[in-house]
């Protein structure tokens, strides 16, 4: 019955939610790719399975796709016959997603719409689905189940901000979650918030964050001079990197290096906003503030120009964070000056960077309080607070690189998420394709 009404209503949604997504997409100046939306696939996607069993991974946006990352390498290693589809549902995840190496497909995922998920499932006929994080759709989960399809949720997380939002729809979403075959969960505590909006305790595991198991090395410092040249910075010049920045952030990011650069001369600004479409919008704060700075897109046609103390270096690009991060000798993480949740910590922890994160971190609560734990970067109460930090860090260059050690050790100690999903996926595929793991990749 709570299908039935649920594509009754869903019937009197499609046009406000595809003009909703037109304008959304269509100010950003991005297509709204509305046929794969609507279960249309591309033909020259599909002839890529080439009669191969598919896998499909899900991943909404950027951050999802990074975390699977790790998934995505196991997988292609252990199932080299297989097909491995990824979709997105926003155009900065299928950007990043389409990079990658270990997929054969991307595609966007479809809406939720009765006859778009049908279409999309009977042309791609997956034998295994695996949902990043927490996307609960009732019609594609349903749809999967009633073809026999494995639907695993990996990398599972039930916010602070959403849990009360969930639990208040619980009614909706156990009806989804009770056809999941498997719930992987980051915590303990997301396991127990997940069962209590209604997935089945039996299913639901504690597995840990595939985020931990993003690949994490000390570079040299030849390769540290070697990526600034890259990006036109003399090698001479101390960098802090900003990453993934918000509205209402950059303006406290530009104040702290200003004050910085009254008592010294060898600093760089690297700034890098979540959304590269409010490059604009941060390119005025700089010129209002007075400080010279060049977009990432604009390098190419003045790489023969270094930049030089006191600039900025304005990154209107996606899918170059790790390495920006790389070059660094100090790094904020944006989204936690303000009341966002805050962002991955473990990128800069990875390539052995100290961070510094503001108090709004309740998206990564575990991961914020892992690295103040581990002594890997410090947090900071106020925006005032920011300029101390960076200063504190810049000043001590042994401090900093204890930071950065510690920030390599954590993420040593805390990994081994993918192999624990791997075995969940395993009593699916294995009893199933039982030589495709040996084979070698036939495309």
């Amino acid at each position: 019955m709570f299908f039935f009404f649920y594509n009754i209503t869903s019937i009197f949604l499609v046009l406000p939610v595809s003009l909703y997504h037109w304008y959304r997409s269509v100010s950003r100046g991005r297509s709204p790719a509305f046929k794969e939306r609507f279960g249309f696939l591309p033909r020259e996607e599909l002839a890529k399975i080439g009669g191969r069993p598919v896998i499909w991974l899900h991943a909404v946006s950027v951050g999802e796709a990074i975390a699977a990352r790790p998934l995505l390498k196991a997988l292609r290693a252990k199932y080299p016959c297989h097909a491995i589809l990824v979709s997105n549902t926003t155009e900065t995840g299928r950007a990043i997603t389409s990079s990658f190496p270990e997929k054969d497909i991307s595609l966007y995922f479809p809406f939720d719409f009765l006859p778009a998920v049908r279409r999309a499932l009977e042309h791609i006929k997956p034998e295994l689905i695996i949902i990043m994080e927490t996307e609960i759709w009732p019609n594609f989960t349903r749809q999967a189940a009633l073809r026999g399809i494995p639907v695993i949720l990996a990398n599972g997380r039930i916010s602070d901000r959403s849990y009360s939002r969930y639990l208040a729809f619980k009614w909706f979403f156990r009806h989804a979650l009770q056809l999941f075959s498997n719930l992987c969960m980051q915590t303990e505590v997301d396991r127990e918030r997940i069962i209590a909006i209604g997935a089945p305790p039996e299913r639901t595991l504690r597995i840990g964050n595939l985020k931990y198991d993003i690949p994490f090395r000390h570079l040299s410092p030849e390769d540290i001079i070697a990526l600034k040249e890259h990006y036109t910075i003399p090698h001479e010049l101390s960098v802090i990197c900003a990453g993934s920045s918000h509205p209402g952030e950059e303006e406290h990011i530009i104040s702290a290096y200003r004050e910085l650069l009254v008592s010294r001369s060898d600093l760089f600004l690297v700034l890098v906003p979540r959304h590269p479409e409010r490059a604009a919008n941060v390119a005025a704060l700089l010129a209002n503030a007075g400080l010279a700075y060049r977009r990432r897109t604009d390098l190419a046609a003045t790489s023969d120009v270094m930049f030089r103390s006191g600039e900025v270096l304005l990154v209107n690009t996606i899918g170059e964070l790790m390495g920006l991060y790389a070059l660094s000798d100090v790094v904020f993480v944006g989204g936690s000056l303000v009341p966002t949740g805050g962002h991955n910590l473990l990128e800069p922890a990875s390539v052995g960077v100290p961070t510094i994160f503001g108090p709004h971190m309740t998206n990564f609560r575990e991961i914020a309080a892992l690295v103040l734990q581990h002594q890997a970067g410090i947090q900071v109460d106020t925006p005032a607070d920011l300029a101390e930090a960076f200063q504190k860090l810049l000043s001590e260059p042994v401090l900093r690189q204890e930071l950065g050690r510690n920030g390599l050790l954590m993420m040593r100690e805390n990994g081994g998420a993918t192999e624990r999903h791997m075995e969940i996926i395993a009593g699916y595929l294995d009893t199933k394709f039982p030589s495709n793991n040996t084979k070698q990749r036939s495309n």
